[in-house]
């Protein structure tokens, strides 16, 4: 494709090449508009010739000739790239401080308003080079590529980051006494002591750890995380279709998860724990959905009393319990959580007795709300509560979560054991 440029870039192109040595590629870039589908360097090669002008020998004097070690870089990028599987990507540059300035003085000198930064340039340059050198296809992506290459010119150094995955499913837990994510040892932080046996962990097993263990090992990632869309207490189970979560898996080595397979693979492995449902791989978007969206909860409670309690006198609090909750931060969370008033909505409250000193209650509402407060009244900070309204002590023995419901869920047809589907 032939180049034409006006006298006014002839002149500025003219003055560059008497400033000093210069790439064909820096040549180029002030002029990084004219024509199109072209490389600077063509760019670089064609002013040359209408100026017939070869310019100053020697060594650029604004990249120092870096765009002649892409091809290095992009070797090295090849390389570190072995065996880790990806279909897009990008690079970044790292300038020295000597390029950065020298970059400065160019385009203070010889401002064109039509041109491309050295960064903009080499790592299109470095990219194209490495898509060459590659044994299979890849096309650079702006937006979360699944592998970027940063290059630090001055540190020499190549750093390398692989994109997360995100899979999308809901979880039941169906024993006690397993945390939803892992939990640091309270005393050494995680490091490994005497109290945790050296794991570093308070409790010996999570709801994370179950559900990430096959797919770390499937995709040879450095770890997981898992994003639930709210979290049941320890000793609470989840029920029902499950809670939907997110589980981002960190640097995965490879791409492509045989989920159904995975799926069973979790629960045989957490058999009698915790079960998944259907798995899918998601965008990142949906760790905010999952943990941001409000939700509705249903919640079975066994409940003791301490004094007797008649079905009638149950059935009537229960009935005006329904409608604004006011919760100060429960004292049990009060370490860990801001100290504030919480308003959440009840939407429906009913129970059975069994016998004069326990009841089964199931309650409908708010994400967000504490059932175990909304029961006992945490000593007033819970209002109303079952036990402030009854004006008898009453505290959760069992809690069990029936539901986490949402239109915005994505699986919000899931089957539930029982064949039927969420309303």
């Amino acid at each position: 494709m032939s180049l034409t440029f006006d006298g006014r870039q002839l002149e500025h192109a003219r003055g560059i090449l008497g400033a000093g040595p210069i790439c064909d590629e820096c040549l180029g870039r002030p002029f990084a508009h004219v024509g199109r589908g072209l490389a600077n360097a063509e760019r670089g090669r064609a002013i040359r010739e209408r100026l017939s002008e070869s310019g100053k020998r020697g060594t650029c004097w604004v990249c120092g000739g870096l765009f002649a070690r892409a091809g290095e870089w992009a070797n090295r990028a090849v390389e570190v790239a072995k065996g880790v599987e990806f279909a897009t990507y990008l690079f970044g540059v790292r300038l020295s401080p000597r390029l950065e300035e020298m970059e400065r003085l160019f385009d203070q000198r010889f401002p064109s308003g039509e041109g491309e930064s050295l960064k903009h340039a080499f790592n299109r340059v470095v990219g194209k080079a490495f898509e060459a050198r590659l044994d299979r296809p890849a096309t650079v992506a702006f937006t979360a590529p699944d592998i970027s290459f940063v290059v630090d010119l001055a540190a020499n150094a190549l750093d390398v980051y692989l994109a997360s995955l995100y899979v999308y499913g809901r979880y039941r837990k169906l024993a006690r006494g397993i945390p939803q994510t892992k939990w640091p040892c309270r005393r050494c932080r995680g490091r490994g002591c005497g109290s945790c046996g050296f794991t570093g962990k308070q409790y010996p097993e999570s709801v994370e750890e179950w559900i990430s263990a096959p797919l770390l090992e499937a995709t040879g990632a450095e770890g997981a995380r898992l994003h639930g869309a709210g979290r049941e207490d320890i000793d609470a189970r989840m029920l029902g279709a499950g809670r939907p979560f997110v589980l981002e898996i960190l640097a995965p080595r490879f791409r492509t998860l045989h989920l159904e397979a995975l799926r069973e693979d979790v629960n045989d492995l957490a058999a009698g724990k915790v079960e998944v449902s259907s798995l899918w791989v998601v965008d990142r978007g949906a760790v905010a959905l999952v943990k941001g969206l409000p939700a509705t909860k249903r919640y079975r409670a066994r409940v003791e009393f301490q004094k007797p309690v008649s079905s009638d006198r149950l059935a009537e609090v229960l009935a005006g319990l329904c409608g604004e909750v006011e919760q100060r931060t429960p004292r049990r969370v009060s370490h860990r959580r801001a100290d504030r008033v919480r308003r959440r909505r009840l939407m429906s409250a009913s129970g059975r007795m069994e016998g004069q000193r326990r009841a089964v209650v199931e309650f409908e509402s708010e994400g967000g709300l504490y059932i175990k407060e909304l029961v006992s009244g945490d000593g007033g900070r819970t209002r109303p509560s079952l036990s402030g309204s009854l004006q008898v002590g009453a505290v959760v023995t069992e809690l069990d979560v029936l539901e986490v419901a949402s239109d915005a869920f994505p699986d919000r047809e899931v089957a539930l054991d029982n064949g039927e589907t969420l309303p």
